[in-house]
């Protein structure tokens, strides 16, 4: 599977992680102590979407399109980070670095990777103003071991990979468990799509056997699983926050009924013990 950002911005599936991720910095933000976040695979941070690859794909209207301006109780602060960025209409959305950024105190830090050189000149013009972020041209998983544990203690690592290879998964779940060996208290947020089972029951099978630290399971679907066609995705985060297993069932709920019985759904649960 190749998960550009570029073409999939705003989906249905970037909405249910991107909230989430609000809600765990929002979590982080309740004590006065810096915290810092590493995107692994920030990708150009922000989105036009009546650029070509959005408007080829328009899989924002099945996304942001049915959120923006609407009540989502469960994640305001989701809904007011998008009205914030398009004042007018929805013609713009917020990668995971946007998303942080906004979201940072003085005290809090952003570490930024991204692979692809043409993306990360765009990153790099994006933030070179702001003291709080750094942009770095590396490979995600090996900016893992580099980073953690962060001299804070406090933050979060957020991977979100395009699976553009097969073996992704199995990478993944060893960069996460070499991540956490380094950093046991630290927040590990993994996206993965939900196309066939083949990825989703990988990353759990490593969760259990590993095993990873209090790690829970969400996923969001619009579709039942057909093997063809994305039909959600979900995530798993190790050192879950307190209550975020039902922050996240409110969030979905909230989805399905934006969705209005279209045949969306949503589940959470622990894959190792809270």
């Amino acid at each position: 599977m190749n998960y550009r950002h570029a073409f999939h911005a705003g989906n249905h599936t970037e909405v249910f992680k991107h909230a989430a991720l609000i809600l765990i910095l929002e979590h982080l933000a309740r004590k006065p102590q810096g915290y810092v976040v590493l995107d692994t695979h920030a990708g150009l941070g922000a989105y036009d979407l009546l650029s070509e690859p959005a408007q080829k794909t328009l899989e924002y209207e099945a996304g942001a399109a049915k959120v923006f301006g609407q009540d989502l109780p469960s994640a305001p602060a989701y809904v007011e980070l998008l009205t914030a960025m398009n004042p007018v209409g929805l013609v713009s959305y917020p990668g995971s670095p946007e998303i942080a950024r906004r979201m940072l105190r003085p005290q809090d830090r952003l570490i930024a990777c991204e692979l692809h050189p043409a993306d990360v000149d765009v990153l790099r013009a994006r933030y070179d103003h702001d003291p709080r972020i750094g942009v770095h041209h590396r490979d995600g998983y090996e900016a893992i071991g580099a980073f953690t544990p962060p001299p804070e203690r406090r933050g979060l690592v957020f991977i979100d990979p395009p699976y553009e290879k097969t073996d992704e998964a199995v990478t993944l779940t060893r960069a996460m468990a070499r991540g956490l060996k380094k950093w046991p208290t630290g927040v590990f947020l993994a996206w993965y799509p939900i196309k066939d089972r083949v990825i989703a029951e990988t990353l759990a099978e490593a969760a259990i056997s590993t095993p990873f630290p209090k790690t829970l399971r969400a996923e969001f679907q619009i579709r039942p699983r057909d093997d063809q066609t994305l039909a959600g995705g979900g995530i798993i985060i190790c050192n879950a926050p307190w209550k975020l297993d039902e922050s996240l069932m409110a969030l979905g709920a909230d989805l399905v009924r934006l969705r209005d019985g279209e045949g969306a759904s949503c589940r959470v649960d622990w894959l190792t013990p809270a």
